[in-house]
């Protein structure tokens, strides 16, 4: 049996076949372009905070940050991403975020979400690459990395900072007036109205 070269293949299609090929990548195309709208995919590119409110869940970790001594000079990603080099960054957010995307599709989303290993490294790694002076020369703990606390060689930082920069509670009940910037709906006005 004789293998034909790709540009063959298409060749001998007939017109439908060829319709039908496009169309269905057409389709397929079109449909992830509108799932990455929706999810507002976009937003997270950036470093604006109120890309995080995206998710409802978050909702209270914005508002406690916003009235936090941290909001005047930190983003979330200066926390909660790694700065080593914009490829591990932009690899970490791209990782997280489709953890948090399939926990949010299937589901199994928390209402009080937990930072795992690997964030909690990035946090901890961002508090020391922020607080250097302070943690070398003020305090002189030295520099305790986060796998070091694991097995009991140091504490994290927020072992004695917890109120920084969420809050005790991290709930809205923290900061009961605290104003969020909720996403408008992807969904445009005129299909709103059709579905009322």
């Amino acid at each position: 049996m004789k293998i034909l070269p790709k540009f063959q293949i298409w060749d001998n299609m007939s017109r439908l076949q060829k319709v039908a090929i496009c169309s269905l990548c057409g389709i397929v195309a079109g449909g992830g372009a509108l799932f990455l709208y929706m999810l507002r995919a976009h937003t997270y590119l950036g470093d604006d905070p109120s890309a995080c409110v995206n998710c409802h869940v978050m909702t209270p970790y914005y508002a406690t940050w916003m009235h936090s001594s941290h909001s005047q000079n930190a983003t979330c990603n200066d926390c909660h991403v790694p700065h080593e080099n914009m490829v591990r960054k932009y690899a970490f957010k791209g990782v997280d975020g489709m953890k948090h995307v399939t926990a949010l599709v299937m589901r199994q989303e928390r209402m009080s979400p937990k930072i795992g290993d690997d964030g909690a490294q990035v946090v901890m790694n961002n508090c020391i690459r922020c607080h250097t002076e302070l943690n070398t020369t003020m305090v002189n703990t030295g520099k305790v990395d986060y796998m070091m606390t694991k097995v009991g060689e140091g504490k994290v930082c927020w072992d004695c900072h917890r109120q920084v920069p969420h809050g005790g509670t991290n709930s809205l009940a923290s900061t009961p007036d605290a104003i969020v910037p909720v996403p408008k709906s992807a969904v445009p006005e005129w299909l709103q109205g059709m579905m009322k």
